[in-house]
């Protein structure tokens, strides 16, 4: 997977590509707990991510939980196959997907 970011001000947008699963989201993880402190905003641009695992779940359930006491957090250009995976996990009514 393939982890890119644009920081403007308090705004933070993720890019991700490729695959975030039990193997990449370690990393992802990593990264948000470095530079989510003082980020109002939070937005996970999915427009290249191809799939997502219950590991990449769990570090999205983690950030909606740190962006919660903070501002806020939105994901982006999803595609159907994880828009599937979102619905089935429930995840559509608790995160913001646009």
């Amino acid at each position: 997977m393939k982890i890119d970011h644009i920081l403007n001000n308090t705004e933070l947008t993720m890019l991700l590509e490729g695959r975030l699963d039990t193997t990449t989201s370690p990393e992802l993880e990593k990264y948000l707990k470095n530079v989510l402190n003082g980020i109002e905003s939070l937005i996970f641009d999915f427009e290249k991510l191809e799939y997502i695992s219950s590991a990449g779940l769990r570090v999205l359930l983690s950030a909606q939980k740190v962006m919660r006491n903070q501002g806020s957090m939105k994901i982006i250009h999803v595609n159907s196959t994880i828009m599937e995976v979102f619905e089935i996990t429930g995840f559509t009514d608790i995160l913001t997907i646009e």
